[in-house]
């Protein structure tokens, strides 16, 4: 089976355009002698300032500045201050909007959480900022793997309560393997 790389520009559109899409595709990650790589299964959206559950919705800060970098950009933060988060910037630059991973699979196993990706992944922060090329080390690659509509299931993202009527966005896509 044939693979290309996801370019940049593939993350440069509506974010809930290319949920559906972003299922299925393969996130790779080289670090030298250590190639990881598992077909992308759940993920969620962040999008915009009106969004009370994305980080960006208090505007502009340090840890929220790459969300409005270009499309394609990696965005890694520390959740409750043991689990890395790693999310891929979309939209346009200035307009902060980002996916999370939240699951993949990989060789028979199924990691079915954002803490356990970036474990297997060895995801930190150093990853921050950089772009999702194979000169980061982390990259997405299509390896013509077709999921069909029927099979994408949507629901509720995950632990925003606090984020009002943000929270019952269907912004939450996966598939089950």
């Amino acid at each position: 089976m044939s693979s290309h790389i996801l370019p940049l520009e593939f993350f440069n559109r509506p974010t809930l355009e290319i949920m559906p899409t972003l299922l299925g595709k393969y996130l790779v990650r080289n670090e030298g002698a250590v190639l990881r790589e598992g077909m992308v299964t759940e993920i969620e959206a962040y999008i915009g300032t009106e969004d009370k559950a994305c980080h960006a919705a208090k505007g502009k800060t340090e840890r929220t500045q790459v969300m409005f970098e270009p499309a394609g950009t990696w965005y890694v933060y520390l959740c409750y201050g043991m689990y890395w988060m790693l999310n891929i910037v979309t939209e346009a630059k200035d307009f902060p909007a980002a996916i999370l991973l939240r699951g993949l699979w990989q060789e028979g196993r199924h990691y079915d959480g954002p803490g356990k990706l970036t474990r297997y992944f060895e995801i930190d922060r150093s990853l921050n900022g950089k772009p999702a090329t194979p000169a980061s080390g982390l990259w997405f690659e299509d390896r013509g793997r077709s999921i069909s509509a029927k099979a994408i299931q949507r629901a509720k993202r995950v632990g925003i309560a606090y984020a009002g009527k943000w929270q019952h966005k269907l912004w939450r896509y996966y598939i089950e393997v």
